[in-house]
């Protein structure tokens, strides 16, 4: 075997284990659910999810939407995009509400699809303001007429004249 052969023997030998080793990776980062892909309402609403598939569902609290279970411990709303929306169970033993969640306000969940169709979220992230927004769910505001562009219009206080 001649010393050019040897060489790119080597550097297969070096590529294969590469590709093995980050086959590997991936596969223990998806088998432990580290992995969420992100879907709109309307996305969920129009596709079959497998139950028990961890995604992340972003856009808006429904206004009106939300409620306490006596106990506290559950916060059920609905989240939308303006042309669908799903409902939404959280309890507080995964972490507290964020301060900046309300009704109205951009959320982002992660967590899975019940076959009963309610999303079980075990993250909650609110977001109070359009610029921190993943792009998919601006798009989604866009697309349904509830985006306000890249700043809120001013009101008549903050206008200069």
């Amino acid at each position: 075997m001649t010393r050019k052969r040897k060489r790119l023997l080597v550097v297969l030998l070096g590529l294969g284990l590469l590709s093995i080793a980050t086959g590997l990776v991936i596969w223990a980062l998806n088998s432990e659910g580290a992995t969420a892909f992100f879907r709109t309402p309307t996305e969920v609403a129009a596709k079959s999810l497998a139950s028990g598939e961890r995604i992340r569902l972003g856009g808006l609290v429904e206004v009106g939407s939300v409620t306490r279970d006596p106990d506290g411990r559950t916060i059920k709303f609905r989240v939308t995009d303006g042309n669908a929306a799903v409902p939404v169970t959280y309890d507080i033993a995964n972490g507290p509400i964020p301060d900046l969640f309300r009704e109205g306000q951009g959320v982002v969940v992660e967590g899975n699809v019940l076959t009963t169709g309610i999303f079980k979220a075990n993250t909650l992230l609110a977001k109070h303001d359009e610029r921190y927004m993943p792009p998919e769910v601006a798009d989604a505001l866009k697309k349904a007429g509830h985006w306000q562009g890249e700043h809120p219009p001013a009101t008549s206080a903050q206008a200069k004249p």
